[in-house]
């Protein structure tokens, strides 16, 4: 790739005149010794697949298998449509889209880790969300999600996608971050403020810890990602309204990385700590596997 930053992802845009998407996919081409064609074409597939984890997270049964979860997208669903949400239909939608996609993946159904199945229901919440809201093609969809892969890119190279290695900052901390450039860059705003809007969100999440309770990507992993749709929105919204991520991107970035370092071993996907060692994580553990 000709970047590893979000700095030098900015200045080729600027110079260029490409937003981080058609950057993306001229440098994916390139990569991978295919076609542009070709390489949307494969990314088309992917937002096709998001879709259909909505659609199916909002209409049939995703209770897990160790029955700890599911169905919640349809309860939030229902209390958007009604009208008494507090967030409004916008955001609500997008909390509702992300505990789909999160609930089917909890339920063995099929999505598109983005940049993990942990974090999997962020960007399609967001991404299916706004293009209902404003009809925007899947095409332009696409782009977006070269967009959100190129920031993923920046983020996997200089710090942490994984909650083992991370922490939970690391993914749906990331996947928050893409989520929000991306949407700057769908609603038409400059590689600048995608690049605020980044750093914005990855803000708002250093520190979280992994704690799957039962060592299951169910519990707190599928609400983190209901609010991190919501995170993304207005870390987008913000930036578009000329807030600055005062510290660049790409400084949150390391220090995301110095954070997970830092982290205890036991706060890192490990269930050894944090929720999944609270008295009813351990009932939780004891009745699943027959250990405390």
């Amino acid at each position: 790739m000709r970047f590893r930053t979000i700095k030098q992802m900015v200045e080729i845009c600027e110079q260029e005149g490409l937003t981080f998407g058609s950057l993306m996919l001229q440098e994916q081409a390139k990569q991978a010794g295919q076609s542009e064609d070709e390489q949307f074409a494969i990314m088309a597939k992917y937002y096709e697949i998001m879709k259909e984890a909505v659609h199916k997270g909002l209409t049939e049964d995703t209770t897990s298998r160790s029955g700890l979860v599911g169905l919640d997208a349809q309860r939030v669903q229902k209390r958007v449509t009604a009208g008494d949400a507090s967030l409004g239909g916008d955001a609500g939608t997008a909390m509702a889209y992300a505990l789909a996609v999160s609930e089917v993946n909890a339920s063995m159904g099929r999505i598109i880790a983005t940049p993990t199945a942990g974090s999997c229901g962020i960007i399609p919440g967001v991404f299916v969300s706004s293009q209902e809201r404003f009809g925007w093609d899947d095409k332009h969809m696409t782009t977006g999600l070269f967009s959100a892969g190129a920031i993923g890119y920046v983020i996997a190279n200089n710090s942490f996608v994984s909650g083992a290695e991370g922490g939970c900052q690391a993914e749906v901390g990331s996947a928050i971050g893409m989520a929000a450039g991306s949407l700057v860059e769908l609603r038409g705003g400059t590689p600048a403020q995608a690049a605020h809007a980044v750093g914005l969100a990855l803000k708002n999440t250093l520190g979280l810890i992994c704690d799957p309770v039962g060592g299951l990507v169910e519990i707190p992993c599928i609400v983190r990602n209901g609010f991190g749709a919501v995170t993304a929105l207005a870390a987008a919204d913000m930036a578009m309204a000329g807030v600055r991520s005062v510290i660049p991107s790409d400084e949150v970035i390391q220090v995301m990385l110095e954070v997970g370092a830092a982290m205890p071993e036991k706060h890192r996907e490990t269930a050894q700590g944090g929720l999944a060692q609270t008295p009813t994580g351990k009932q939780i553990m004891k009745k699943l596997y027959g250990k405390g």
